[in-house]
């Protein structure tokens, strides 16, 4: 079907289904349709009531028979048009448009009400020639009744003027009927990519939450088997966090699933000390986060969170620094796993795109770039690795305020 042709579009019954709107749906194709194509049958009846007055006897039957054929054509027309029977329809606006002619003779300038059912179909079906074929038509209705002497009548005025604003009407709900269809179309498309968003979100928080909870219970653990045999109220107490952080997790994954979820530096830099200590890191960390906007506070509380577990995972260091300003926050270690994160095995800052590692920086990246910050990741020199996010002051003024439980 060309563009000017006003059928259902293939996709309206999916979208409705997705938005679960059934208003533009019964305003396309409802009542108002059936309604409108109803109230275009008064045209054949003002067409027959004129070849009552004008003929009589054989005449006054074949007048009735033209109409009578007219108004069949136009219920199949419909019909095929609603269906989207492109050709169908467009044959029987050929049969309607010699009918229209073959009408002239009994009903004379009424006969023009014929014309102005079938041009009301091409300003629908065709509108980009909708406009030369209404004023075609008018003209016609105007000049033909006053040109033809035996019909004893001067220009057609009353007939130019109801073909002219009911081809209007027409296209005008045409017009109605296809941004509606659009509107629901336009709604599905961002139903499934709010979905989508959120499936993202959540596989992204996922991985960052519970990659720094079981990243902590491994560590914990492996503590507590180590300390067992030497110091058994310290293994327990181990064990105790263990479990504590266990229905953290839980927690955070609930909050994750639901979208409200609390992260800040602050909470962040206080597990990541507790994380960092249980690994045998020494930890060099910041105790206040005042530097810090407060919309940017949640962000850095992420990085900080993705930065310490990737450094427990798989730096081997020794030591682990955290530096906030006001806008940025960076986090060095002096590992020996850069040449693995590298490779994409390990690291803070690793580049594997199939590694949790690579998972967790395109996480990270995804949310700094939202906030309007880069993202800098990479080896230092001789040893140890670097996580650098900037958030320009600028760009926190750009942004508008994010809803809690996004990013």
């Amino acid at each position: 079907m060309d563009e000017d042709t006003q059928a259902p579009l293939p996709g309206h019954a999916a979208a409705e289904r997705a938005t679960g709107e059934r208003a533009p749906q019964r305003w396309v194709q409802g009542w108002r349709r059936i309604m409108l194509g109803a109230g275009m049958l008064v045209y054949p009846c003002l067409t027959a009531v004129a070849v009552n007055d004008n003929v009589s006897g054989a005449a006054l039957v074949a007048g009735y028979a033209v109409v009578g054929a007219f108004c069949l054509c136009f219920v199949l027309t419909a019909t095929a048009m609603v269906r989207g029977r492109r050709r169908q329809v467009l044959l029987l606006l050929a049969v309607m448009s010699a009918l229209f002619l073959a009408a002239l003779p009994f009903a004379h300038e009424n006969a023009f009400y014929l014309a102005t059912v079938v041009v009301s179909f091409v300003a629908v079906l065709r509108r980009r020639h909708a406009t030369r074929v209404t004023a075609a038509a008018t003209l016609a209705a105007l000049l033909v009744p006053w040109a033809v002497p035996a019909w004893h009548t001067g220009p057609g005025t009353f007939q130019a003027l109801a073909l002219l604003f009911t081809v209007l009407t027409t296209g005008a709900f045409a017009e109605i009927a296809t941004t509606n269809q659009a509107l629901v179309a336009a709604r599905a498309e961002v139903a499934r990519l709010a979905s989508e968003a959120e499936r993202n979100r959540i596989a992204r928080d996922l991985h960052d939450l519970l990659g720094h909870s079981l990243t902590a219970i491994t560590v914990k653990s492996r503590l507590a088997q180590r300390l067992a045999a030497k110091d058994l109220d310290q293994s327990l107490a181990e064990m105790a966090a263990v479990e504590s952080l266990s229905r953290q997790a839980l927690a955070d994954v609930r909050a994750a699933v639901t979208g409200y979820r609390d992260v800040t530096l602050a909470g962040e830099l206080a597990r990541g000390r507790e994380l960092l200590r249980a690994a045998g890191v020494v930890a060099d960390l910041p105790t206040s986060t005042d530097p810090v906007a407060t919309q940017d506070g949640e962000l850095f509380g992420w990085v900080v969170r993705e930065g310490l577990t990737n450094v427990v995972r798989h730096a081997r260091a020794d030591r682990c620094t955290v530096t906030v300003t006001g806008s940025s926050v960076e986090i060095r270690d002096d590992g020996t796993g850069a040449d693995g994160r590298t490779g994409g095995t390990g690291g803070g800052g690793g580049t594997g795109e199939g590694s949790g590692i690579g998972k967790g920086l395109r996480g990270l990246r995804e949310r700094v770039a939202a906030a309007g910050g880069t993202v800098e990741a990479g080896p230092l020199s001789p040893r140890g690795w670097r996580l650098l996010v900037t958030v320009p002051p600028g760009a926190r003024h750009r942004r508008a305020p994010a809803r809690k439980g996004t990013t």
